[in-house]
């Protein structure tokens, strides 16, 4: 039963690979988060915590450009 459970993910498209539109930045996104999952916990741990970092930093830099 696990193994169905394995193929349906497998195959399965990500609901944000549907709504996000096809360019470089997703894709690079989706490039590093599997680099990072790739990862033994520890660093796996580390790594979302440097990209959760960078992408706020550039969230706030976007809301001061826009202001």
């Amino acid at each position: 039963m696990d193994s169905d459970a394995d193929n349906e993910r497998q195959t399965a498209p990500a609901a944000s690979s549907l709504d996000a539109p096809a360019g470089g930045e997703h894709d690079s996104l989706l490039d590093r988060l599997g680099l990072i999952e790739a990862q033994p916990l520890e660093r796996r741990a580390q790594g979302f915590e440097q990209l959760h970092d960078e992408l706020l930093q550039e969230l706030q830099r976007s809301d001061n450009e826009g202001a």
